[in-house]
């Protein structure tokens, strides 16, 4: 009868506790599944920026955008072949340079998948003047900007450390680490080669772990019941790689907007530091 009292005792300890992690969160074996969510921009800022006055036309290519630093994930047991970042940090970025100003600042023209882009008009024409059809393409849009750089670092264990106490065989720990990511981005004008704009932007990822642990010698210290539980939470790299891109282009717009080189709808700049060809150039 004892034995069954501390086994209650012991198990409603140990629930108890979990609820102290998070009351939020579930065990991984009870979580329901969720459904598929839209991804949004993760700065709103740059969302609620105002539209440009003349978009001007952007332009990310595939090589023009990668992760340059080859890191993989961190593992001390054994060796990992996966990359600690997305190896597609293009998209995140034509999305952020996409929906900037709710879609109302920027033009962004298809680079990755150009030559997708060439076949298929191939094919439109040579239909066309199989049948003599005289409907004609309207010409590719070209850029007069290009976007460069990547993800230049990915630093692992920055910070790591952690608390924990015990009384009585009832134990609780929290641990966590900290990495960080960066990345470049540079402004290159497609008329001279001219580099206008350069930003480098670091993001923090946060991990954090929480455990709690109970043991009782039962039966005069003959036999030992031990119960543990924890959580654990890993920002996702991905999103902390999106909230670089998006601060690192929001960080664009503004020093183009203070050297002249675009302008805010029904907002004047004093003094740009750009002239009318600078800006005919960008315009494309």
């Amino acid at each position: 009868m004892e034995t069954k009292l501390l086994y209650s005792f012991l198990l409603a300890t140990l629930l108890s506790s979990c609820a102290v992690i998070n009351h939020n969160t579930d065990l991984a074996l009870t979580r329901n599944i969720e459904p598929a969510n839209i991804l949004n921009l993760q700065s709103q800022d740059l969302a609620n920026l105002p539209p440009a006055k003349n978009r001007p036309v952007i332009a990310v290519y595939r090589d023009s955008f990668q992760d340059l630093t080859g890191q993989r994930k961190s593992n001390s047991s054994f060796a990992l072949f996966s990359t600690a970042v997305t190896q597609a940090p293009e998209a995140l970025l034509i999305r952020a340079l996409k929906h900037a100003a709710d879609g109302k600042f920027f033009r962004v023209v298809e680079r990755v998948g150009l030559d997708n882009l060439t076949k298929e008009r191939q094919l439109i024409r040579s239909t066309r003047e199989n049948f003599e059809q005289d409907q004609k393409l309207q010409p590719l849009l070209f850029a007069g900007l290009i976007i460069q750089g990547g993800v230049i670092s990915y630093d692992t264990n920055i910070q790591s450390g952690g608390i924990g106490a015990r009384y009585l065989g009832i134990g609780n720990s929290k641990q966590y680490r900290e990495d960080v990511v960066t990345i470049s981005l540079r402004l290159v004008s497609v008329s001279t080669g001219e580099i206008l704009i350069e930003t480098t932007v670091s993001k923090n990822i946060l991990s954090t772990g929480v455990s709690q642990d109970i043991f009782r010698f039962i039966e005069m210290g003959t036999e030992l019941v031990e119960i543990e539980g924890g959580v654990a939470e890993n920002e996702a790299a991905s999103i902390a790689l999106q909230k670089a891109i998006e601060t690192g282009v929001l960080n664009l717009i503004e020093i183009g907007i203070q050297r002249g080189y675009w302008e805010y709808e029904n907002i004047e700049i004093d003094e740009p530091s750009c002239d009318a060809d600078c800006i005919d150039s960008i315009r494309g």
